[in-house]
């Protein structure tokens, strides 16, 4: 998840007070304000290097997801939990498992602090709306449930998660019969055609832009050169990119091999639009829905309601239920007020929860604590690391990049941001929640949470950079503020010369995003993957090739080395292998040049009132699942 504004993660997931940014930024900004999680974006496929090929991530269910190559291999486990596979067409059935004790009626009231900047599926690419997309949109696959540790990516408008031939350069979906728009009109392969080539068009500025990479081979700008004007003038893109043979089948041609495909389109950014009701900029406030509920009413700041779609076929989707006729959605609650509500239980907080908001620091202890609202709870891991990253440009001496490594109090981040339920000590580049994570600490981190202040004023002294002048910039939130005061305490004992400098919220990650203006020696930011895989993280933060204004290759490493290593591991076939690959690379990359230094991985913790039901931790989403929630009484 991600690109940029922090919180919580659409693709993949994060976790500050919103910050907004345009797609067109390139860019992933973690966010950090207070622990918002509606504001954060995924890591985005901006640069020709990401369109060179991914990796294979996971392998197929029985069957094998359609492949008509064979079967991948099985995936590697999510950390220690999750693992995903590619789902058949026998996965890809509906209707969706029922969920047990589950009753139909009744409204759901829904606590949300940020309102929705985007409704057009295209333009969707942070944590609040990709949720909210779940409930009213549905693309050509999705992911489904199977066991509390496993979930497959599924087809969801298409009969299974893609068919894919000449060695993963081309992939081919066929749509389900039934499937419909909430006017009743059929989806067809011709609105898969439109979804994919509006993307192009010089007003979709936010939503992902990996498929229309994967086609050019180019990055998101000069993707854009291929059809400047969309299809609204006409033209479409050669069949050599993009084929819809007939109304059921459509077929993508990548200029190389492209394993992660399904989880591309499984993102929000990606869903269906309607060929004949698009509206173009328009269509951002009233999108045609094609989830089981539609927008009855929205009022941008203040509210949202939503209610059943009744031509959404429960039949035609393997993941989704339609159990409360509707949901009231309130905006501008704060992560404090949605969490006093959720923890009273009183009154219509009985039948409510939020899509997004977490439990507010000050809370998390009572939360964690207290029986009675702890069973109200749902807790997990979001794709989001902290990383304090080094201006490279600035700091040529490894030493001393070193220095400031084994300085950093990883544990005083962990403490802002609300003790074990905000977060976890982060031992290395790659979140828990990716495929192949391994526990490793290169640094010392989980041995030393504190920072090892000996050991960094020592490499300080033989670097002969005693008394250094390092300025400190960090967003003006709480949480960094408190951080920055302890960070700038242990890198003063260590011999450094520090300068503490906050920068406003609104304009943290254009200050750190500059390359030649940018005057700043250590800054923080966070990163999550669009999907459980490395090669949206590694690339996107350490690629020589990806240094420029907006970039989130923030310390400006330039290491041919690793860019020729990143090409390799994206050429691998072998899921596991290309996993472990990933790991091994970064462990290196921070060990040999420490760029940045990973500082800890985000949690979350969400309330749920007493009347609600179904509700348990999405480690796709990264928060609760909002398709299987039910009103008890």
């Amino acid at each position: 998840m991600t690109a940029a504004r922090h919180d919580r993660v659409v693709g993949g997931a994060a976790t500050p007070d919103g910050i907004s940014q345009a797609a067109t930024d390139n860019r992933q900004a973690g966010a950090e304000i207070t622990m918002s999680r509606a504001s954060i974006k995924p890591a985005r496929a901006a640069f020709a290097a990401l369109a060179a090929g991914a990796l294979f991530l996971t392998g197929c269910s029985s069957g094998g997801g359609g492949s008509d190559e064979g079967s991948d291999t099985k995936a590697k486990k999510q950390g220690e939990d999750v693992a995903y596979s590619f789902g058949d067409e026998k996965a890809s059935t509906g209707p969706a498992a029922q969920v047990k004790g589950a009753k139909e009626g009744g409204t759901i009231k829904l606590l949300q602090r940020d309102s929705f900047a985007h409704l057009d599926p295209g333009q969707i690419y942070v944590s609040d709306e990709g949720a909210l997309a779940k409930l009213i949109h549905r693309g050509l696959t999705t992911y489904k449930k199977v066991s509390d540790n496993k979930y497959e990516v599924v087809g969801d408008l298409a009969t299974d998660s893609g068919k894919k031939s000449d060695g993963g350069k081309t992939w081919t979906y066929k749509l389900k019969d039934g499937i419909k728009f909430e006017d009743g009109s059929p989806i067809t392969s011709k609105d898969f055609r439109h979804t994919i080539e509006r993307k192009f068009a010089s007003f979709m500025t936010e939503g992902p832009t990996f498929i229309e990479s994967w086609m050019t081979g180019k990055g998101s700008v000069e993707s854009r050169k291929e059809l400047p004007d969309g299809p609204y003038k006409g033209k479409h893109l050669p069949k050599s990119m993009l084929e819809t043979p007939d109304d059921k089948t459509i077929v993508f041609h990548f200029k190389e091999p492209q394993g992660e495909l399904p989880y591309a389109l499984a993102m929000a950014g990606y869903a269906v639009v309607s060929e004949k009701a698009d509206t173009k900029q328009k269509y951002d406030k009233k999108p045609l829905t094609s989830g089981p509920y539609k927008i009855a009413s929205f009022k941008s700041g203040k509210s949202m309601k939503l209610v059943r779609n009744k031509e959404w076929d429960p039949k035609t989707d393997p993941m989704r239920n339609q159990y409360p006729d509707g949901f009231d959605i309130q905006f501008g609650v704060s992560f404090e007020d949605s969490t006093k509500r959720l923890m009273s239980d009183a009154g219509e907080n009985k039948t409510a929860t939020s899509l997004t908001n977490s439990v507010d620091a000050s809370s998390m202890q009572k939360v964690r604590t207290d029986p009675e609202v702890k069973k109200r709870s749902i807790s997990g891991f979001q794709s989001y690391v902290s990383y304090l990253n080094i201006n490279t440009d600035r700091i040529k001496n490894k030493k001393v990049r070193q220095a400031i490594a084994y300085a950093m109090p990883s544990q005083s981040i962990v403490t802002a941001f609300g003790g074990a339920g905000g977060g976890e000590l982060a031992g290395n580049y790659i979140s828990p929640t990716l495929v192949g994570h391994k526990p490793t600490d290169p640094f010392g981190k989980l041995k030393k949470p504190q920072g090892d202040v000996a050991k960094a004023k020592k490499l300080l002294k033989e670097s002969g950079k005693k008394g250094m002048k390092l300025t400190f910039a960090y967003q003006n939130a709480p949480e960094w503020q408190n951080f920055s005061v302890a960070a700038a305490d242990n890198l003063k004992k260590a011999g450094f010369n520090v300068q503490r400098k906050d920068v406003i919220a609104d304009t943290y990650y254009d200050q750190i995003g500059k390359v030649k203006d940018n005057n700043y020696d250590i800054y923080h930011n966070s990163w999550g993957a669009d999907w459980p895989s490395a090669s949206t993280v590694i690339p996107n933060l350490f690629e020589g090739r990806q240094v420029q204004d907006g970039a989130a290759n923030y310390s400006h490493l330039k290491n041919p080395k690793w860019d020729k290593e990143m090409d390799r591991i994206r050429a691998i076939t072998n899921p596991n292998e290309a996993a472990g690959e990933w790991q091994k690379l970064a462990d290196k990359i921070l060990k040999e040049d420490t760029p940045s230094i990973p500082m800890h991985y985000y949690k979350t913790i969400q309330l749920f009132g007493s009347n609600i039901g179904g509700a348990y931790f999405d480690e796709t989403l990264h928060d609760i699942s909002p398709n299987s929630l039910y009103v008890k009484k």
